[in-house]
């Protein structure tokens, strides 16, 4: 196992460094999977801003970081899970995911729960991807 904690991210709370990756990378025959944490929208300052849109769109840069680490891309994705804390930022998200992830067709899930480890966080993005070699 490889785990991946790019250094362009928000550094790991040290209360969570030894119970937390950014991804883990495992091998099989012929390639390697990439598990990737829930990733939401909090930039490498620890910035987060309170609309959707930015928490999304942070969020799946926060991915991106994480599979180029891994010498992957969005098209290595092969199951997204979003975990939503509002009903009514479903459109926003199936509009800016078609946008910034153009041509990307995984199996998805959305999964809407009463909250995130942060209550100002309303999205949440769990990926695996999977590069054949």
């Amino acid at each position: 196992m490889k785990i991946h904690n790019p250094d362009q991210m928000r550094p790991i709370p040290e209360k969570f460094s030894a119970i937390y990756s950014h991804a883990v990378e495992t091998q099989f025959e012929g390639g390697r999977q990439l598990y990737i944490s829930g990733q939401v929208g909090v930039a490498p300052s620890g910035d987060v801003s309170s609309e959707f849109s930015k928490q999304f769109t942070q969020a799946l840069r926060n991915v991106e970081v994480i599979l180029e680490t891994a010498n992957m891309t969005t098209q290595n994705i092969v199951k997204v899970t979003y975990y939503l804390t509002r009903r009514q930022d479903l459109d926003e998200l199936v509009n800016l995911r078609s946008e910034l992830w153009q041509g990307v067709r995984p199996a998805v899930t959305v999964v809407l729960v009463a909250g995130l480890a942060d209550e100002n966080w309303h999205v949440e993005v769990d990926v695996i991807a999977q590069k054949e070699e």
